[in-house]
């Protein structure tokens, strides 16, 4: 009888690891992470028990990168390349760098070949009159023999808390007929109160005794009465009387921002998409459904779908909280990943 071959992944644009737990949880062995962010490495390592290495990926070569496998395993190389410039907020602010990361990527696709290839990004960035790298990026896969599908999909039909909107792609050399396994949260997306419904009720710029995730960003004499001013669940800038409003919103250029920024979640839906900003109050409908103040670092990991027990930073060191922020936005949430490693294996399997 034939063994199994194990099927191992190396996590390109790691960060602090939200894919990488993902894949682990669908059985897949993750033998390194690569991220040129430094201060990733501790709650990378500490909480996927494999090897960070710092570096860019235009330093780390594709040798490099093949040795990581064992001899005979179906190999996997993951990458979530840097969104922000393709994202449709950002389309006429790019540099002439842009692409580089995800050139990089396909160039070592095309020296490795790895069995299976997959990539998580912005939605955006399947718009290739904007952005022809998508373009470019299938054309490589093509050119080297890989069978692929990729798709916008919600994360929320997945079963992550939060509307999240990405394009998600999975190719294979192994056969055709690779594809995301089908939506498991189609018709029954799971609400907010359900995952931060449980949690210490605390105020703004306060810690919880015993989880200093669970901190609240202090906010300013305005922002108080303005989240006060807010209605629960749901509720957003338009209740609020004429001295509380941004100056910039009383402009007919601004109404539009006045039901989505300072606004609050709703119990019984689903979050609004985590960025790098989602403790901030003024950076999105980022405001608890309650409580007068935004979401902490530990309801946003939550929300991102992260295990309670993940570990983000070195407890003996001190807690920079826009550093948190910024690895749990940037993050792929964890079960995304998990839906994408399990896609990998149904496809290894069924041959």
């Amino acid at each position: 009888m034939r063994t199994a071959r194990k099927i191992e992944a190396v996590d390109l644009f790691c960060g602090i690891g939200g894919l990488t737990k993902g894949l682990q949880q669908a059985g897949i062995r993750v033998v390194a992470g690569i991220d040129n962010d430094e201060k990733c490495k501790y709650g990378y390592e500490r909480s996927n028990n494999t090897k960070f290495i710092g570096k860019s990926i235009e330093d780390v070569s594709a040798k490099e990168i093949a040795a990581l496998y064992t001899k005979g395993a179906i190999r996997v190389l993951a990458g979530c390349a840097p969104c922000q410039s393709y994202s449709g907020l950002n389309r006429n602010d790019r540099t002439k760098d842009d692409n580089v990361p995800i050139k990089r990527f396909a160039y070592l696709i095309g020296v490795i070949k790895p069995e299976i290839v997959t990539m998580e990004n912005v939605r955006g960035l399947r718009d290739t009159k904007h952005y022809p790298i998508f373009d470019y990026f299938l054309r490589v896969l093509k050119r080297n023999g890989y069978d692929f599908a990729y798709e916008i999909v919600n994360a929320a039909d997945y079963g992550v808390p939060q509307e999240r909107k990405r394009l998600v792609l999975v190719a294979s050399r192994i056969r055709k007929g690779i594809k995301l396994i089908e939506a498991t949260h189609k018709n029954k997306h799971i609400p907010v109160k359900a995952v931060i419904g449980r949690l210490r009720a605390i105020k703004d710029g306060e810690t919880a005794p015993r989880d200093r995730m669970h901190h609240a960003r202090k906010l300013n004499e305005i922002n108080k009465k303005r989240i006060a001013a807010t209605p629960r669940n749901g509720g957003n800038a338009r209740s609020w009387s004429d001295d509380l409003v941004l100056d910039c919103y009383k402009k007919d250029s601004g109404q539009t921002y006045m039901s989505t920024v300072y606004g609050r979640m709703r119990w019984d839906k689903p979050a609004p998409t985590m960025t790098t900003q989602c403790t901030g109050l003024g950076n999105g409908r980022f405001g608890h459904p309650e409580q007068d103040r935004a979401i902490s670092l530990r309801e946003a990991a939550l929300i991102q779908t992260f295990p309670r027990d993940y570990v983000f930073s070195d407890p003996d060191e001190l807690m920079v909280t826009v550093d948190l922020a910024r690895f749990i936005g940037n993050a792929v949430p964890v079960r995304l990943g998990e839906v994408i490693g399990k896609s990998i294996v149904d496809h290894v399997q069924s041959r």
